[in-house]
């Protein structure tokens, strides 16, 4: 596509000065550019898709060995006398 259409990450560095050349650099095109850049990592990182089993079963997994870990020299006290 045109060299101004393209992403920084899809520019060759040849084509870097062309394609800096064809960017807004007013106040006004600097702003859209930072509300363009937060909206795309807003997307990405916090408004995901929420809810599912997976997610459920990863919190109680990591409960469950928190937990076990919390009590962990409890347990092994109990088993050792039980043994016994």
């Amino acid at each position: 596509g045109p060299l101004s259409d393209r992403h920084l990450m899809e520019v060759r560095l040849g084509e870097l000065p062309a394609w800096l050349a064809t960017r807004d650099f007013s106040p006004q095109g600097l702003l859209g550019g930072v509300q363009k850049a937060w909206s795309s990592y807003y997307n990405k990182y916090i408004n995901v898709k929420k809810g599912g089993p997976a997610g459920i079963s990863m919190l109680l997994a990591g409960y469950c060995l928190l937990s076990y870990g919390w009590n962990y020299q409890h347990i092994s006290k109990i088993s050792f006398l039980a043994s016994v």
